[in-house]
C-alpha cells in the first residue's frame, strides 16, 4: 500500500500493511489483555496478538485503576494471531473479536455489545477466510482514558491448514476514531510470505 508500513510476522508467513503514521513493533514482541483488564505479565491472558502495530502510543495517559503507575492508551492497534483452538475461521474472526473488545475496552457485562456474524472476505492478495466485528456498549469505568470501542477479525487459513487472524482493536466517538473504511483496508492487505525456517 504506497505510503503505508508493511508488518510481517515471519515466524507464521503472514504479512499485512498499516498506515504510515503507525509505529511498527518487531515480530516477537506480544501484547495482551487479562481477565480484569490489566496487561501486566504475571496475569492469565484473557486474548493477545503478536507482532502489533499501533497508532498513537501515548494518545491517553492515566492511572485509571489507582495502583500509581501510569499506562498508556493508544486509539487503536492491530495484530497476528494463531487460532489452534478455533473450530474454523468464522469462530476464530467471532471469538478474536468478541474478547477484544470484551478484555480491552470492558462491558459493563460480558455478554453486553453488539457482535456481527462471521462473513466472508476476500483480502486484496486472494487470501480468503471470514471476518467479524463487535463493539462495546457501556464500558465498565469512568477513567479518563475509557472509551467504547470496536474490534474486527479476519481469520484465514494458511497452505499448512493452520489458521490464523489479523485483529483490529480500536476506540470509537472520538477525532481520533480509526474509520471503518481504513480498517477494513488494513484487514485487506494481509498476504502470506515465506515463513522463516
Amino acid at each position: 500500500m504506497p505510503g503505508w508500513k508493511t508488518v510481517i510476522h515471519p515466524e507464521r508467513g503472514i504479512a499485512s500493511d498499516v498506515p504510515g503514521d503507525w509505529a511498527v513493533k518487531s515480530s516477537g514482541w506480544v501484547t495482551h489483555v487479562a481477565e480484569n483488564g490489566g496487561p501486566a505479565p504475571e496475569e492469565t491472558p484473557l486474548v493477545g496478538f503478536a507482532a502489533p502495530a499501533v497508532l498513537k502510543e501515548k494518545w491517553c495517559r492515566s492511572d485509571d485503576d489507582g495502583n500509581g503507575t501510569r499506562e498508556d492508551t493508544p486509539p487503536a492497534s492491530v495484530g497476528f494471531r494463531a487460532e489452534p483452538d478455533a473450530r474454523d475461521t468464522a469462530e476464530a474472526a467471532r471469538e478474536n473479536a468478541r474478547l477484544r473488545v470484551y478484555g480491552s475496552l470492558r462491558p459493563a457485562v460480558e455478554g453486553e455489545g453488539h457482535h456481527r456474524a462471521a462473513k466472508p472476505f476476500t483480502a486484496e492478495s486472494g487470501l480468503t477466510g471470514r471476518v467479524a466485528t463487535a463493539a462495546s456498549a457501556g464500558v465498565d469505568g469512568t477513567g479518563r482514558c475509557t472509551h467504547d470501542g470496536t474490534a474486527t477479525g479476519f481469520a484465514f487459513e494458511n497452505p499448512a491448514g493452520e489458521t490464523l487472524s489479523r485483529t483490529f482493536v480500536g476506540v470509537r466517538g472520538v477525532d481520533d476514531e480509526v474509520p471503518e473504511p481504513t480498517v477494513r483496508k488494513i484487514i485487506g492487505t494481509v498476504r502470506l510470505v515465506e515463513s522463516a525456517p
